[in-house]
């Protein structure tokens, strides 16, 4: 069994993150990081190997994880430290975001270019409420949402979503053939992408919306777990 539980960056979902990853207790729990970003969120440091374009990024999720009252990288520390809990392997399975921004920034036209930083100025003043009404929108009908991204930002599409979900799910897929219960933390937005590559592979997801708001969780979550990490590059 494969679970893909989708997350958002910049919510307060530890804790429920956690519990999701108690109750599934899989032998390999599965990171959307690559090894750059796993060191930077460890030591809480900025990646001095991650591009001008991901530090903007990054920039813009700090500013608007503080407004929801969490920290950018949260529930996936929270996923690790689940992890270590159960014993589970750990392994990173995200593209380096050198690689991606560089792809992403060669392909790009120049009208994309601009509303990218047009987007990016916006995103540092949004509002919470501006963030909840794009998730509901995309919740609503999420392959519009999709589309709508693809034709405005196609280079952007592709390298940040596409190519990714193609990469991860052969991460993950080949986990698979070692491994009978993998659960893997990634972005909401990679659920779809992700479910249609791993096509032939025992499936379940956990979407956002449930992960925040509880739904998805155990009754209960009281068993004891003894700590024991294990490390998986692959």
């Amino acid at each position: 069994m494969i679970t893909l539980v989708g997350v958002g960056h910049v919510f307060a979902i530890s804790d429920n993150v956690k519990d999701i990853i108690r109750s599934k207790n899989p032998e390999v729990v599965c990171l959307e990081l690559d090894a750059a970003r796993f060191n930077s969120l460890m030591s809480k440091n900025q990646s001095k190997k991650v591009p001008l374009q991901y530090m903007l990024l990054a920039s813009i999720q700090r500013r608007m994880a503080n407004k929801f009252g969490s920290e950018v990288g949260d529930e996936m520390m929270a996923a690790f430290g689940a992890a270590q809990e159960i014993g589970a392997k750990v392994a990173l399975i995200d593209m380096e975001a050198s690689v991606v921004f560089s792809n992403m920034w060669r392909t790009m036209s120049l009208k994309e270019r601009i509303n990218l930083f047009m987007g990016a100025l916006i995103g540092l003043v949004a509002s919470k409420e501006k963030v909840e009404h794009e998730l509901d929108a995309y919740a609503d009908n999420e392959a519009k949402y999709l589309d709508t991204l693809g034709e405005q930002f196609p280079s952007i599409k592709k390298a940040l979503l596409d190519d990714r979900n193609v990469y991860m799910a052969e991460r993950i897929a080949s986990l698979a053939t070692k491994h009978q219960n993998i659960l893997a933390i990634v972005g909401d937005g990679h659920i779809s992408g992700l479910t249609a590559a791993l096509a032939g592979q025992e499936v379940e997801t956990v979407r956002l919306k449930d992960v925040r708001n509880g739904s998805a969780l155990p009754e209960s979550s009281s068993t004891d777990y003894s700590i024991s990490y294990r490390y998986d590059s692959q």
